[in-house]
């Protein structure tokens, strides 16, 4: 391919990635206008409703079939498990938090990536990355702060500390699903992970009815239920967009729902963010784009080598 084909689809790349940031927050502010409705049961309605836009864009693309087979089903079945309590941690945090700091909290999990794969990937990870965590983690801790009022007297009774503790459990497990999928790419199509983690994910929340689901208005069906599609559209977006280009190039456009969160949440929600929020949100992004800078170079790196022990033809 030339360059300016490379260029071309560089570009349209990083516009899928953009668009699908957008329609994943436009998914969550649908799930917060509901906040009367549980965890458990948003997660049902972004799964399940999710899944009619995916079946039908494998169906268009003719992927259908192979989409529905799996050589790893146990596998399949952890990540569901896995995933399904990270999306009920953020989907109650989400109703819990202001959307922006919701957002940015989240940003923890690329961070807790790397210490988990070096915990149990054994993947060597060295002090650049190891102070990037540390200094992304203290960003993260810097946005939390003026909920987590244990240090104030007020415990951490009250709803918005309950929405960053969720919002941390949220990282923590959406950190190991990554972890997961990693394993689960080598014998499995994208498609396969995805179609999988919906349905499990649909089945999962089901559990949670005898603890209370709420009977939805009209309304918050409606906005239930476009939620479910728009996570479903998102997710094909976010799949083309690694199609058209590197992971490396389009990763980092990841933080634009953070410049996204803070307008919708004061458009729609009238969250003002704070100062907290701005300067942890930039300690936080400033980590994770560090991060992904140093795994494209070391990723260079290691082809740079394959390159000169592989024989030439």
């Amino acid at each position: 391919m030339t360059a300016s084909g490379q260029g071309r689809g560089a570009m349209v790349g990083i516009a899928f990635k953009i668009t699908s940031v957008l329609v994943f927050l436009v998914m969550s502010s649908l799930l917060k206008a509901s906040p009367d409705i549980p965890a458990g049961e948003l997660v049902f309605f972004r799964s399940f409703f999710g899944i009619f836009p995916v079946i039908g864009f494998l169906g268009w693309t003719g992927q259908l079939r192979d989409g529905l087979k799996s050589n790893n089903v146990v596998g399949q079945v952890w990540r569901g498990l896995v995933g399904t309590f990270s999306m009920g941690c953020g989907f109650f945090a989400l109703t819990r938090l202001p959307l922006p700091e919701s957002v940015t909290i989240n940003y923890g999990a690329p961070l807790l990536i790397v210490v988990l794969s070096a915990l149990f990937l054994h993947e060597r990870v060295r002090l650049y990355r190891w102070s990037a965590v540390i200094v992304g983690l203290v960003g993260v801790v810097v946005i939390a702060w003026p909920q987590l009022t244990l240090f104030s007297g007020g415990g951490l009774g009250n709803s918005a500390a309950l929405g960053v503790l969720a919002a941390f459990g949220a990282a923590g497990f959406s950190a190991i699903a990554q972890l997961l999928v990693r394993q689960l790419i080598t014998t499995e199509r994208s498609a396969t992970i995805v179609l999988y983690f919906l349905i499990s994910s649909s089945i999962i929340s089901l559990v949670t009815v005898p603890f209370g689901w709420a009977l939805p208005t009209p309304t918050e069906a409606a906005l239930l239920v476009g939620a479910g599609i728009a996570g479903g559209i998102a997710q094909i977006l976010l799949t083309e967009s690694y199609r058209h280009a590197d992971m490396s190039v389009v990763a980092p456009f990841e933080y634009t729902s953070l410049v996204f969160s803070v307008i919708i949440g004061l458009v729609f929600f009238g969250d003002v963010p704070t100062w907290f929020t701005l300067i942890g949100g930039v300690i936080v992004v400033g980590s994770g784009l560090f991060i992904i800078y140093r795994e494209h170079r070391l990723g260079l790196d290691r082809s740079r080598v394959r390159e000169v022990v592989t024989p030439q033809g």
